[in-house]
């Protein structure tokens, strides 16, 4: 798997796949930024932090080199950046399971979402990619919680939202390697909410002292 951006989600993300044993590229266009990531979570892994069962690599190539190949793209990028990069990489991502993880908030007033009425980011991304097959997933985790694998004693729900069925086994496998639980949402639409949820969650995170350590949780 590719993931495209090298910021904290990234982290968690990739030290999920690595600790379920998956091939993990990271590419950023930030020069050196993947680079550091790499280096912070091969150091992890050397402080004995995550199985050494995966394998990780940053890209030294562009973008659309990098993502060649990959039975995955995770783009771990904020809004809009990765409705953009689905548009240049259209043919590149044809027929490739796309991770959106974004939240399109406005963080100048945390008090909105950037999207239409009606639209998500992940639905904009396969607007511009077609043929890429979109799946939403890991909005609702924060990097730190990713980066454990578990919040309160269990392991961590990851909402997944898309219409194709073999795109959403495929990410709702990683989640499950990683040691985490996958939550099927249903449609690819429903990131909509998924994506107003998280805002909330975002918004509680000050009054109630959550210091981004928190997660969404669905109990029986």
């Amino acid at each position: 798997m590719t993931i495209v951006g090298a910021g904290r989600l990234a982290e968690g993300i990739a030290a999920r796949a690595l600790a379920g044993g998956h091939r993990v590229r990271i590419v950023d266009d930030e020069p050196g930024k993947a680079d550091a990531l790499v280096a912070a979570l091969a150091a992890r892994r050397q402080r004995g932090g995550a199985p050494e069962s995966g394998s990780l690599s940053r890209s030294v190539a562009t973008v659309g080199e990098a993502i060649a190949g990959a039975d995955m793209v995770v783009l771990a990028v904020p809004y809009p950046q990765g409705r953009l990069l689905a548009r240049e990489q259209g043919a590149a991502l044809s027929g490739v399971t796309v991770v959106d993880t974004c939240n399109p908030v406005d963080f100048s007033t945390f008090d909105s979402l950037l999207t239409s009425p009606g639209m998500s980011a992940a639905e904009e991304i396969a607007a511009a990619s077609p043929d890429a097959r979109v799946v939403k997933a890991f909005n609702t985790t924060f990097a730190s919680v990713l980066v454990a694998g578990w919040v309160g004693g269990m392991p961590v729900d990851v909402f997944l939202a898309g219409d194709d069925p073999e795109a959403k086994a495929l990410v709702a496998a990683l989640v499950t390697d990683g040691g985490m639980r996958p939550v099927d949402t249903g449609p690819l639409r429903r990131a909509r909410e998924l994506e107003a949820f998280q805002l909330l969650h975002m918004t509680l995170q000050g009054p109630l002292g959550l210091d981004w350590a928190s997660a969404l949780k669905l109990l029986p």
